[in-house]
């Protein structure tokens, strides 16, 4: 007879807010007056009206010098320069192909914006043309570089380092681009025997560490061997872990997913998405993150 699992509620304690450095931030819903003063600069998720600064978007206030704007809490990815993102390949074109990365409108990668399997460096002729779906076809998950933003808002990839290209064994965790943390790089090994790729876009990519980086191959070789069940256990945990931040919205980082990590090795990995272990990692995660910052 199988066993079944009963859980009653209960009146969880009330936990204080850890306000973070700086102070509270200001959150504002649509319509609230952010401020009267005239001498403010309108910036994106605001309108002005009757000398009034109010606030189109739910979010918070974000000021510099004088330009007020406010970052949405929830939307979709906005594309900056210079942005790590993982995307799904949704069609091949022309001499280009359509990615989904989590904006309003579809990406743009153009053949002339990747790397030739191998790195060779020549002008793309015909063939490379024909032979576009043996490179990228639908379906495919790869990591690229924002290029540049178009003036309707979409975005136009490029692959030609080597760090980017075909994404091979792992798994894919969609969250809220606003928590995930902007860093130097977005690309990390974890001392736990697995690696992330916290793409800007809010999609985030765990796998297996390789053991060699493969450069010959341009980033378009899949290792398809049968990942161990170590590794396969310890990417779970990862996924679970960064699933239990993103529900109390703590932002996304190398140190708070591995602080979270640690936090959630009592505790099996299926009860991590229980409310109440949920709610100890992540408030375990979030102290030792404030007593790092002194």
């Amino acid at each position: 007879m199988a066993a079944i699992t009963m859980r009653l509620p209960v009146a969880r304690k009330a936990v204080a807010p850890s306000a973070p450095r700086g102070g509270e931030k200001h959150l504002v819903a649509p319509g609230d007056t952010i401020t009267t003063d005239t001498g403010y600069m309108r910036g994106h998720g605001t309108y002005v009206e009757e000398e009034k600064l109010i606030a189109s978007v739910a979010g918070a206030v974000e000021r510099v010098n004088k330009l007020v704007c406010v970052k949405a809490l929830k939307t979709r990815y906005n594309g900056e320069v210079g942005d790590i993102v993982v995307g799904r390949i949704t069609e091949v074109q022309q001499k280009r192909w359509k990615v989904e990365t989590n904006s309003r409108l579809d990406s743009v990668l153009l053949l002339s914006s990747m790397n030739l399997p191998g790195g060779e460096l020549r002008r793309r002729s015909a063939e490379d043309e024909l032979a576009m779906r043996d490179y990228l076809q639908e379906g495919d998950l790869i990591s690229a570089e924002v290029q540049s933003v178009f003036s309707d808002g979409a975005v136009s990839l490029h692959t030609r380092s080597l760090k980017y290209g075909k994404l091979g064994q792992g798994v894919l965790v969609q969250v809220s681009p606003s928590l995930v943390k902007r860093q130097k790089t977005h690309f990390h090994d974890l001392p736990c025997g697995a690696s992330v790729i916290l793409g800007n876009n809010g999609f985030i990519w765990i796998y297996p560490t390789p053991e060699q980086k493969d450069e010959e191959a341009g980033g378009f070789s899949t290792n398809l061997e049968p990942v161990p069940l170590s590794d396969r256990e310890v990417i779970s945990r990862l996924r679970n872990c960064i699933v239990a931040l993103v529900t109390q919205q703590l932002m996304l980082f190398d140190t708070s997913i591995l602080y979270c990590y640690e936090a959630s090795l009592p505790h099996q990995i299926k009860d991590i998405l229980k409310p109440e272990v949920m709610e100890e990692i992540v408030l375990e995660t979030r102290q030792r993150l404030l007593d790092l910052e002194g």
